[in-house]
């Protein structure tokens, strides 16, 4: 499935919609997405995953980029998982234990910790 990617900002937050797959041939549309993003203010970005079919290790890899980037900025992700289809991957990589993993936009808008 194709990689859909849709943005809403709210101050310094940007609130990306993941839809699709992200994989080999998608995960450079998010990186460009996520680098304008932060060079045009937002420091914290929210990936929501809730909609992303699969995702596999460049995938992943390109989450832990993003991750390093933005923190480099100055800035933070956060990422929220609705299914374990995706929250696994994210699990065995070990992706889930740098970035924070939430269960709804507004938990990580908001930054609470889970």
């Amino acid at each position: 499935m194709q990689l859909g990617l849709e943005v809403e900002r709210s101050g310094d937050v940007a609130v990306v919609t993941v839809r699709g797959d992200l994989d080999l041939a998608s995960a450079p549309r998010l990186r460009t997405l996520a680098l304008d993003e932060m060079l045009a203010g937002s420091r914290r970005l929210v990936l929501d995953l809730r909609t992303l079919e699969f995702v596999d290790s460049v995938g992943l890899g390109m989450i832990v980029a993003i991750l390093k980037r933005a923190r480099s900025l100055g800035g933070d992700v956060a990422l929220v998982v609705g299914t374990d289809r995706i929250r696994r991957p994210l699990e065995l990589s070990g992706v889930a234990a740098i970035v924070a993993v939430h269960d709804d936009v507004a938990a990580a808008v908001a930054g609470d910790q889970t």
